[in-house]
């Protein structure tokens, strides 16, 4: 059976002692070192929401940038393309216009050049017409 005597009370009041001494010593510290170290912890997952929060805001405000880049090339190309059009066709109008004025002139060259044969061959067909007279007939027409 235990015998509750003198060494007993005095390892009692040894263990408390060394709780003491080692909540002191020991226990105190660890927990601060502990508290500090879950302070940091929680500082730290902080600033990792709030830099994952900046990070978030800048790629939403790159992607709106670039939406925007895409959307006034874009518009740039339907632009140009437009104007490019709009000269083509007033190359296309103007070469029709000058096509025309060609050909009207070519036109009345030609009419012009075909009077002036009909007159020379009229002027030349009554020789001509003699001359093949005076063969055939063998005298000469007056």
């Amino acid at each position: 059976m235990i015998d509750f005597n003198f060494t007993f009370f005095y390892q009692m009041v040894n263990f408390i002692i060394l709780i003491i001494i080692l909540n002191f010593i020991l226990y105190k510290p660890l927990l601060k070192i502990l508290d500090a170290r879950n302070e940091k912890l929680a500082a730290s997952d902080q600033e990792v929401k709030d830099l994952n929060t900046a990070i978030e805001k800048k790629v939403a405000e790159y992607e709106e940038q670039i939406r925007r880049a895409k959307m006034e090339a874009m518009n740039q190309r339907n632009e140009i393309q437009k104007d490019g059009s709009d000269q083509a066709k007033q190359i296309i109008d103007a070469t029709r216009a000058e096509l025309a004025k060609i050909m009207e002139e070519f036109q009345g060259k030609l009419d012009q050049e075909i009077s002036q044969a009909k007159l020379v061959l009229k002027n030349q067909s009554a020789g001509i017409s003699s001359e093949i007279a005076e063969k055939v007939l063998g005298r000469r027409l007056q």
